[in-house]
């Protein structure tokens, strides 16, 4: 049977019969609320798209390698795999790199080697001929040095810096104008954008509009736009919404391919050239290994969006130097990619996917609206002068960081699902120095503290979670209010009870009722008189937010823990109440 026969047998269903029987089953409830994915880029994405919904896009079709490259820059599949290397002395650094070569890695950077001469550079290079190097800390002097020695001695393989051409415009101008085709001196970096808070269509405006800035003081000092264009890169950091990361390479992509040809670049040297590296926002102390899976799932979303060349922060970097085995996992897992899972065996995979085709549309869209904004004021550098992207991004951040003190924005293994026996202060090198914003900080704060005191004293506060009253409340309340205590690394007693007195007969230092709304008033007041005949005066704790929340606090009620509840200030209080401090 033909397709075409096959299908037949379907009869077409338009649209509005699809939204008739969604609105049918959802029995009332708002559409939008229920259905609708509301991103922090401001994508309102739909719970199904169909051919209709990129009908009328004017994102250019063609191939993969087709201008404007929204499909990726090649027509061929696949990518880089960047390993970097810490090591400052040269020697030390070449053997690093050469190492990571044979092991797998297609490129390498180099973060913070020594160079003084000619010769510390070419021990550096050593036996890497033929290998893209990136040298991310450049300056002026390192430049003219790269430059010297290509001239001379061919590398024969791209060399690039992560030189910020803003920082000295007239040297880039003359450095650009006189360099040579295998160095591509400078980069925009995108990344520190993410760092400092931005969303995924900040990041891409933001890198953008600096980039416009470039090419247009460029064309002011006599570069042509080719050459301007071909002498930088750009570097995205990879967020853990996956398909709106895939989206954004994409987009960014297509918009920088529309800038350079604005400026009078040819089609050639509008091509991209992006680099991406995982994310260290998300990163985590506490449950450390799942930041394999983070990285893993985010280096997919880069290959799948068509990156240049990737590299994956080892899942300890967050507490400690990273060690070979660390670096030997991160590795592997792009190899795991590669040559298991096969994201290298077709160039853009997600195109003519109705959802991505339409968010990476939307992306490119508010960018380019974000961008005009910034030109309005006279480009990026001026918008950045009056601090107007400072106090964007500091309110970005901020509501990041509230999402994840809330938990609305979930860190597994640390602000949901926390392991409350684990430990970290082990593993923890004391003179690791933390530059960077993560956004697990405020609880492991809280986790250290607890497990810095517990080690002190030997003694773990006896946290009892009281089931009683009806089957269904009551296990969600425990199972909840288990989960809040663990994200201070405080284990708790689950106990189900049938009566008051057999709760205060228990031993505890605190003691967490989870009941239902109706019920919590009579248990509490059973609870009180019976803690009053034991003479104690064990704290009791509400799980919920009944609409009985004053009479109980009248009754003796210390605290209550739910969904609207400040989860940090909650475990503060009670780390200081249970005699847990620094």
């Amino acid at each position: 049977m033909t397709d075409a026969g096959f299908l037949a047998e379907f009869p077409p269903v338009v649209t509005q019969d699809w939204e008739d029987a969604i609105r049918k089953d959802l029995k009332g409830v708002d559409y939008a609320r229920k259905l609708l994915w509301q991103t922090g880029e401001g994508l309102a994405v739909k719970p199904y798209y169909r051919a209709e919904d990129i009908a009328e896009l004017e994102q250019p079709r063609g191939s993969p390698g087709d201008f404007p490259y929204m499909r990726g820059t090649r027509s061929t599949p696949g990518w880089r795999i960047r390993e970097e290397i810490a090591a400052a002395e040269p020697d030390e650094a070449n053997r690093a790199a050469r190492a990571a070569v044979a092991s797998g890695a297609d490129e390498i950077a180099f973060r913070g080697a020594r160079l003084f001469n000619d010769s510390d550079l070419r021990l550096l290079l050593l036996n890497l001929d033929g290998v893209p190097v990136h040298f991310e800390t450049a300056d002026a002097s390192l430049l003219r040095l790269l430059k010297d020695c290509l001239l001379r001695r061919p590398h024969g393989a791209m060399i690039s810096t992560g030189w910020d051409p803003s920082s000295d415009l007239d040297f880039a101008a003359e450095f650009a104008d006189s360099s040579i085709p295998s160095l591509r001196p400078f980069a925009i970096h995108g990344e520190a954008f993410e760092r400092s808070g931005a969303n995924a269509v900040e990041e891409v405006a933001f890198s953008l509009s600096a980039a416009i800035d470039f090419m247009a003081a460029m064309q002011e000092r006599g570069l042509s736009a080719d050459r301007a264009a071909d002498s930088i890169a750009f570097s995205f950091a990879i967020g853990s919404a996956f398909f709106v990361q895939v989206a954004k390479f994409r987009s960014f992509r297509m918009l920088w391919a529309q800038v350079v040809t604005h400026f009078g670049g040819s089609h050639e040297c509008a091509r991209t050239r992006i680099h991406a590296q995982t994310a260290h926002w998300n990163k985590t102390v506490y449950d450390p290994h799942v930041n394999i899976l983070r990285a893993t799932s985010e280096a997919m979303a880069a290959a799948l969006g068509g990156a240049d060349s990737i590299s994956l922060l080892p899942f300890d970097a967050s507490y400690k130097p990273p060690d070979a085995a660390s670096l030997r996992l991160a590795r592997n897992t792009q190899l795991l990619l590669r040559h298991e899972a096969q994201l290298d065996r077709v160039a853009d995979p997600g195109g003519g996917s109705y959802f991505l085709e339409a968010i990476t549309d939307s992306i490119a869209r508010l960018s380019w609206e974000l961008m005009q904004e910034f030109e309005q004021v006279g480009g990026f550098q001026k918008a950045s002068e009056s601090g107007v992207i400072a106090q964007k991004l500091a309110a970005n951040l901020t509501a990041k960081e509230q999402a994840v003190a809330s938990r609305r924005a979930a860190l597994t293994g640390t602000n949901r699902y926390a392991d409350p026996d684990e430990t970290a202060l082990s593993r923890i090198d004391p003179a690791h120095e933390e530059l960077l914003p993560r956004g697990a900080q405020s609880y492991e704060t809280l986790r250290l503290r607890s497990e810095r005191c517990i080690a002190k004293t030997g003694k773990k506060p006896h946290i009892l979670l009281a089931e009683i009253g009806d089957l269904k409340m009551r296990g969600a309340r425990s199972q909840f209010a288990a989960d809040i205590f663990a994200c201070a690394g405080l284990p708790t007693t689950t106990r189900q009870f049938s009566d008051a007195m057999e709760i205060a007969l228990s031993e505890a230092d605190l003691i967490v009722l989870c009941s239902s709304d109706t019920e919590y008033l009579d248990y509490a007041s059973n609870l009180f008189v019976a803690l009053k005949k034991l003479d104690r005066k064990t704290p009791v704790v509400i799980a919920g937010n009944p609409e009985t929340a004053d009479d109980l606090r009248k009754l003796g009620i210390a605290d209550f823990v739910h969904l609207r509840s400040n989860p940090v200030q909650f475990l503060l209080r009670w780390q200081k109440q249970l005699g847990i401090e620094d």
